[in-house]
């Protein structure tokens, strides 16, 4: 279905061009509640000097409206672009220092309430620049190309859902 539900740790390691070593640690879709702590956790080593995590949170209102919770739903293609977008990222980014990247990026699926963990993404690095650089894009191509859609239940009764034309 495209939904991987999944508490295990997926190592794939790849290489860019210049012979840096990415290893993306975790890269699914979960039904089940995500965690910074467990996306930090999993990308710390020894190589690592810095390591940079995001943490989209549902919050409680948008629009100036009051927002009661959420529910997200994925296209059935949006594991693959998941693991596409980290991919390609690690293609892209490489360093002279030649110490491995870890990625970790998870985005739930289902409902979700106020302070829930929609998104959380990890990434450690040597250098503090290059952990920033790589989450941040990590983040942007997520909210960009996978598609995930949200559905906004407020707390007057209506309903908005947000990046269905996407």
């Amino acid at each position: 279905m495209g939904i991987e539900q999944s508490n295990t740790e997926q190592s794939n390691t790849a290489r860019t061009a210049a012979g840096q070593t990415f290893e993306v640690v975790h890269a699914v879709l979960s039904a089940e509640p995500i965690s910074v702590d467990e996306a930090i956790a999993a990308v710390e080593s020894d190589t690592a000097g810095a390591v940079v995590s995001f943490s989209g949170v549902v919050r409680n209102h948008d629009g100036g409206k009051a927002v009661e919770r959420l529910n997200y739903s994925a296209h059935p293609t949006a594991h693959q672009v998941l693991a596409d977008v980290v991919a390609e990222l690690v293609a892209e980014h490489s360093s002279d220092t030649g110490t491995p990247v870890r990625i970790w990026a998870a985005h739930r699926v289902g409902s979700l309430e106020i302070g829930d963990p929609a998104l959380v993404c990890a990434v450690a690095a040597a250098h503090r620049g290059q952990a920033f650089a790589v989450c941040s894009e990590l983040v942007d191509r997520i909210k960009d190309r996978v598609p995930i859609w949200k559905e906004q239940f407020f707390t007057d009764g209506t309903v908005e859902w947000v990046g269905a034309g996407a």
